[in-house]
């Protein structure tokens, strides 16, 4: 697959939240995690589940980082 979009992860399913319409679809890979909501019906047809490969290809614009608060008061 081509794509001029330089803003890629790759990694490993790690989780998948299904909802009524949306699922959250979690990928991880060396240590880093990165979640994205899509249809129930994309994820069907990209066959994602645990333990898949894919990708993620996202606009700059449309993140949001967090970091984790353990050990912060």
């Amino acid at each position: 697959m081509k794509t001029s979009a330089r803003n890629q992860f790759a990694g490993e399913v790690t989780e998948v939240k299904h909802g009524a319409v949306n699922s959250e679809v979690t990928i991880g890979a060396k240590g880093a995690q990165i979640a994205a909501i899509i249809t129930n019906e994309n994820v069907e047809r990209l066959g994602l589940a645990n333990g898949k490969t894919a990708m993620a290809i996202f606009k700059a614009s449309s993140v949001i980082l967090s970091v984790s608060n353990k050990g912060i008061d």
